[in-house]
C-alpha cells in the first residue's frame, strides 16, 4: 500500500470523531496538505515546531483515489494534496510523532503506531 501522511494535533483529530476529516486548509485553500514519508519530519518542524503533541495520519493513497494529487510547492518540491475530506477508511494508522534529543520532531514510516486499523 502506498501511503501519504497528514500532520494534525490530537485535539483537532479528536474532533473528526470517525467522520470524514476536514482540515482547515480544505476551506481556506481547497485541499488538505500532506507529505511523503521523507517530508514528514521537515514539515512537522516547519509548521508544528511549537506543538506539544503531533500525530501523523497514515493514509492509504489508493483509498483517496482521484482526490489525491501531486503538486509542486513554491520551492518546486512535489507534495501530495487531497482535494476533499479524508474518508475514515483511508486512515490506515495514526502515529504519534516524537521529538529527538535535539528537540526536533522525528518520523519513521516503520515506527510504532498509536492506532492500527
Amino acid at each position: 500500500m502506498r501511503r501519504v501522511y497528514h500532520l494534525v494535533t490530537p485535539s483537532v483529530w479528536r474532533r473528526a470523531d470517525g467522520r470524514p476529516y476536514r482540515a482547515a486548509s480544505l476551506a481556506a485553500e481547497g485541499f488538505i496538505h500532506c507529505s511523503h514519508a521523507d517530508q514528514v519530519a521537515r514539515s512537522a518542524n516547519r509548521f508544528y515546531a511549537d506543538a506539544d503533541e503531533l500525530l501523523a495520519l497514515c493514509l492509504d493513497a489508493d483509498r483517496l483515489g482521484e482526490a489525491l494529487r501531486e503538486e509542486p510547492s513554491s520551492g518546486g518540491e512535489l507534495f501530495p494534496h487531497v482535494y476533499g475530506p479524508i474518508p475514515p477508511d483511508a486512515v490506515a494508522e495514526v502515529r504519534p510523532l516524537r521529538r529527538g534529543p535535539d528537540g526536533l520532531w522525528t518520523f519513521s514510516p516503520d515506527g510504532e503506531s498509536a492506532h492500527r486499523k
